[in-house]
């Protein structure tokens, strides 16, 4: 794999935001920005199946955390509060009444530092202590790796001076028939999970474990993704659309599993997500506007891309059995997420 570098813009501070290429054998490449350590581009098979920006200005503009590493926690906290020991934590509620993916200014409003490490890109941030109201300075790594088997691979890492909070995950938007093909039908997806948590109408888990059986959220056998996204069911109405967590089979907090597949007939190409992630958060882009003007002039409208969020459970301080979110004080904190490429005769 060879990774070049280059100078990608300035933030309204002046801080210099660079771009780091990563290109396998195959021709395969994928674009990071030190900018929220965010994906900025990844073709495969002559497509750009990544949501983004050309220019910096519009990374600082938009507010849906396109391509960006999320954190401290990613997802929702319901009231933005939570308690370690005995000290109550109140975080900065930027969704409402809650705490949506880090804050105000989360990991993805930060400047990452980077470095080459042989065949990886090794992007660094220290969040201070109570920033966004997290206790503890977290010592945060996360390193992408493009192998000559099309896999973008995501390592993440951290370590926190006190005990904390941490679920890190990464917020790309997908299109398989490409960036700017318009909304995504067309796309069949496939979960592997018999449960996901419910959700209230602020899209906050209720800490119920609901089945997925006889509903829409059924998709332990692929269905296109825009087929029953309208039905007449209340988590759909709750979401505008899919925006939940899913419990993929099979977790047992330390091996790699299938947690998603999607599949573009036009375009041929599949993508499948492994992780040692408890859950994923599959989002269907219900909030993209029309007002996103992304790469070369596209227009991003209401579900014209697509999330898998490999994660921790959403507000899961709130539920004792949720996975939990609490990395204790000199603990390392290791998790790894596999976005395979592939491509099918159509």
């Amino acid at each position: 794999m060879d990774i070049t570098k280059r100078l990608f813009g300035q933030t309204k501070t002046g801080e210099a935001v660079f771009a780091f290429t990563l290109k396998n054998k195959n021709e395969t490449s994928a674009v990071v920005l030190t900018y929220g350590a965010a994906l900025q581009s990844l073709v495969f098979a002559g497509k750009d199946v990544v949501l983004g920006f050309d220019h910096m200005a519009e990374y600082e503009a938009q507010d849906k955390y396109m391509g960006a590493v999320v954190g401290r926690v990613a997802n929702r906290i319901g009231g933005g509060t939570f308690t370690l020991g005995d000290t109550e934590y109140q975080l900065f509620c930027n969704n409402g009444a809650n705490h949506l993916h880090g804050g105000a200014e989360g990991f993805n409003r930060k400047n990452w530092t980077a470095d080459i490490e042989e065949d990886a890109l090794c992007l660094h941030y220290t969040s201070h202590n109570q920033e966004e109201g997290y206790p503890g300075t977290l010592c945060t790594e996360v390193r992408y790796y493009l192998d000559d088997e099309d896999r973008l691979i995501m390592d993440y890492q951290a370590v926190c001076d006190m005990d904390t909070l941490v679920n890190l995950t990464n917020h790309s938007y997908f299109n398989l028939k490409g960036h700017d093909a318009g909304n995504i039908a067309g796309h069949t997806v496939k979960i592997p999970a018999d449960f996901y948590t419910e959700n209230d109408a602020d899209s906050l888990p209720t800490g119920v474990i609901a089945s997925v059986e006889g509903t829409p959220m059924d998709f332990r056998l692929p269905h296109e993704i825009l087929e029953r996204i309208d039905e007449d069911f209340v988590q759909l109405k709750n979401g505008n659309g899919y925006d939940h967590n899913w419990i993929p089979k099979g977790y047992d907090g330390e091996s790699m599993r299938e947690c998603a597949s999607a599949y573009c007939k036009e375009s041929g190409i599949c993508l499948e997500v492994f992780s040692d992630q408890p859950g994923v958060q599959f989002y269907t882009g219900n909030f993209l506007d029309g007002n996103v003007k992304g790469k070369d002039g596209a227009v991003y409208g209401k579900r014209s891309g697509f999330c898998f969020e490999t994660q921790g459970f959403p507000n899961a301080p709130a539920y004792g059995h949720f996975p939990s979110a609490v990395l204790r004080q000199g603990e390392l904190y290791h998790r790894k997420t596999v976005f395979a490429f592939s491509r099918k005769d159509t």
